[in-house]
Parts: structure tokens; C-alpha cells; sequence
């Protein structure tokens, strides 16, 4: 499914996150940047152990051996995959913090957003952030993941925006949010 918004491309599509094209793609990272499970551990197996090794660096340089925060973002070299870029966000853990969870989720959208744009990326391709061990309900992600991102999309000239789904019940959940969101 493809919608055109203000001149920019928003696709929804079944697929590997790890095999897309675009400039970049987003890894739903857990707070270390050193690899897990699910789309995190399918980007740094990907990416190859120089992902590992930028991501030790970055830690202990930009974030002085923390973690990185929930919503915040930092881009990384893509190394052996197809995308250039990789920017590692962390998504909220469902019910640990139920008073800001959703604002969290939308931040790491937005700030990945904005970061391609600083960084002049103009296509990126997203995972739905937070829906798999972190347990966030797929309904409620796909709706603030994409109003999100069409509202980005509403004020900014940015290109090409990808959301890569692993699975086809996943789509048609995140295809039924987008057709609900276009309509108001």
C-alpha cells in the first residue's frame, strides 16, 4: 500500500527490514546498542561486527557508557546491509511507564524523523517499534506510529518513508490504521 502526502511516499509493505534499500532503516534497539532479539538482533547479525564495534563507540562517547534513553535516536554506519544509515531508537517497554508510553513510541518515530532530515537522508524504513518482546499492542502502535509519521510528512518535505512489517496479519492491522488516519 502506497499513499502520496504533501509530495512525499509512505509505503506499507511485508518484508525484512534487513534486505530494504532505503537510505536508512530504523532499528528497534534495546538501550545497550549492543544487539538482542527480534529486529535488533536481525540488524546487528546483518549489519556484521563493525555495527557492534560503532555502536561500543558511540555509547562511550555520546552517551558516556549509559544507556540510550527510550524515544531518543543515534545513526550509525549500515556496514554489510543494503541501507547506508541505521538509526538506533529504543522503544517503550509496554505498561512500565503508562503515563508516557505513547508519547515515547511517537518520539521514536519523530526523532528518527528528524534525524535522516539533519542528516539529509530522504528514504527510510521503519519496523513497528515496540510490538514485539516489548509487548506494545499492534493496534495502538500502528496508530500512533503513523499519525506520527504523516503528520512529519504533512509539514516536512522529506522523500520516501517504508514501513516494513514481518508479518502479513501485521500489515493489514497497520493498512486498516493508515486508511482510518487518511480519512479523518
Amino acid at each position: 500500500m502506497k499513499v502520496n502526502i504533501n509530495g512525499n511516499k509512505l509505503k506499507l509493505m511485508v518484508g525484512n527490514i534487513t534486505k530494504q534499500e532505503t537510505e536508512a532503516i530504523v532499528n528497534a534497539a534495546n538501550g545497550t546498542l549492543l544487539g538482542g532479539g527480534g529486529v535488533d538482533g536481525a540488524i546487528h547479525h546483518a549489519a556484521g561486527e563493525e555495527l557492534v564495534d560503532e555502536c561500543k563507540k558511540v555509547r562511550d562517547a555520546e552517551l558516556k557508557g549509559e544507556e540510550l534513553p527510550t524515544g531518543e535516536v543515534i545513526i550509525t554506519g549500515g556496514y554489510n546491509l543494503p541501507a547506508k544509515y541505521v538509526i538506533h531508537t529504543v522503544g517503550p517497554v509496554w505498561q512500565e511507564n503508562p503515563n508516557t508510553e505513547e508519547e515515547l513510541l511517537a518520539n521514536c518515530y519523530r526523532n528518527s524523523l528528524l534525524l535522516a532530515m539533519v542528516s539529509k537522508i530522504n528514504s527510510i524504513s521503519f519496523p513497528s517499534i515496540s510490538t514485539g518482546v516489548y509487548a506494545y499492542p499492534i493496534d495502538q502502535a500502528s496508530e500512533i506510529a503513523l499519525q506520527t509519521i504523516v503528520n512529519f510528512l504533512k509539514k516536512n518535505e522529506f522523500g520516501d518513508v517504508v514501513i516494513t512489517l514481518y508479518t502479513k496479519s501485521d500489515f493489514e492491522v497497520y493498512k486498516a490504521a493508515l486508511k482510518h488516519i487518511l480519512e479523518e
